[in-house]
């Protein structure tokens, strides 16, 4: 059974910094794009950042361009979320997302909770 795990989230005062993971497996990770998504109370879930099933190339959502990146390690089967100057908006529960790169397959994680407060 595929599992995603996500790690790494907490509390944090505004401006800080988180360092999110996500460890994939049983699944050809390297098949897969991987994506970080959150959902804050009350609102949907949004895609927040992107990365290629090479790690060549990647997007991010307008809201955490310059703040937020994302990376994978496909020897470690590992995506990660490097978060810094993070707002009060950014407070949201995070889920890794895999999905295959040429058949209809999507996995995801349970989630970790970022909370950004003073």
């Amino acid at each position: 059974q595929v599992q995603l795990v996500e790690s790494g989230g907490g509390l944090v005062q505004p401006g800080g910094s988180l360092r999110l993971s996500c460890a994939a497996s049983r699944l050809t990770f390297s098949s897969y794009t991987m994506n970080w998504y959150r959902q804050a109370p009350g609102k949907e879930r949004e895609l927040v950042a992107a990365i290629s099933s090479s790690g060549g190339s990647t997007s991010y959502a307008d809201s955490v361009k310059g703040r937020f990146s994302i990376s994978r390690d496909n020897a470690k089967n590992t995506v990660y979320l490097q978060m810094n100057s993070l707002k009060p908006e950014d407070t949201a529960m995070y889920y890794c997302n895999a999905r295959h790169i040429s058949i209809d397959m999507v996995y995801w994680g349970t989630g970790t909770l970022v909370t950004v407060s003073s």
